[in-house]
């Protein structure tokens, strides 16, 4: 599905999705996977609710939000369809690697895990991923072959340079969203060619990485995105993104189709916003309610 590498990237079309499509809908949540989100701090519950629906409206069966415990309650009835899990915090709210051990059964089940919507404290973010690994290594087995895909966003993305065992770990299941910035730290130097840079991380870390409508895999895979608009540069729909990822890579895809399928999506529901309300405005919780659809047009 993806051009040689000298050729530049493969654009990502209706076309090119019809020919790649997704994980029939099974017949009931279980065959369809479970994610389970690990975020949501006191200050930033939001941004794993708006990662959780979305990863729901691509077709996800089942979905746990782990977060702050004082926000707990609150995100289970703001969205009844997941359950929670509530996560020791600092006093100032910021989720602790202490909650890693409350998440056994939880990252025990899970197809996709996603890690990162708002984590609000690097620190602390680079110590609950280490706990993550820690777990997986006592566990036992090869973790690269048998594990969940991991999915990182956000604050759990800049922790990703100084966890030295994460990319061998996760290599071959792990799936990056960062934006430029981000990407500027995975690099550790700044963007100069999106498409080149993207690809170098997915190199360096066995990861697909997507980027600003840009995918790239580490067998040098590399798609770009051909439609979305500017209105995507809003709070929260980085948390969409990663969570359409994790959702449809709970489904069954590869790490490459849920990356190239999610964020097509993702910009694809944008212009239908835009073209109803403008291309500025809208909202990030606004583009998930436009996945279920436009799937449907492109799996038919």
């Amino acid at each position: 599905m993806s051009a040689p590498a000298d050729s530049g990237p493969t654009p990502v079309t209706p076309s090119l999705l019809r020919d790649w499509p997704l994980p029939a809908p099974g017949s009931d949540k279980y065959s369809r996977g479970s994610v389970l989100v690990i975020g949501g701090a006191r200050a930033t519950p939001g941004a794993a609710l708006l990662a959780g629906r979305a990863a729901l409206r691509s077709g996800a069966g089942k979905l746990t939000l782990a977060v702050a415990a004082s926000a707990a309650v609150q995100v289970g009835v703001a969205l009844p369809e997941c359950g929670t899990v509530p996560l020791p915090e600092s006093a100032g709210g910021s989720v602790t690697a202490d909650g890693v051990e409350l998440l056994g059964e939880d990252l025990d089940q899970a197809d996709a895990v996603l890690i990162g919507p708002g984590l609000d404290d690097l620190d602390l973010a680079g110590e609950l991923l280490r706990a993550v690994l820690a777990r997986e290594e006592s566990a036992g087995g090869d973790p690269a072959e048998g594990g969940p895909a991991v999915v990182l966003d956000a604050f759990a993305l800049g922790t990703l340079p100084r966890l030295e065992k994460a990319p061998d770990q996760w290599r071959g299941r792990l799936i990056l969203t960062p934006n430029p910035t981000e990407a500027a730290i995975l690099l550790g130097r700044d963007v100069a060619d999106l498409p080149a840079d993207v690809a170098e991380i997915a190199r360096r870390f066995g990861a697909v990485v997507s980027c600003q409508g840009v995918v790239a895999a580490s067998d040098g895979g590399l798609w770009e995105i051909t439609t979305g608009y500017g209105g995507l540069g809003t709070s929260g729909s980085g948390d969409v993104l990663a969570g359409a990822i994790a959702g449809l890579r709970a489904r069954g895809t590869t790490g490459a189709q849920a990356a190239c399928w999610g964020t097509h999506l993702h910009a694809a529901a944008a212009d239908r916003l835009a073209s109803r309300l403008g291309p500025l405005g809208f909202l990030a919780g606004e583009l998930a309610g436009e996945l279920p659809a436009l799937m449907l047009e492109l799996n038919t």
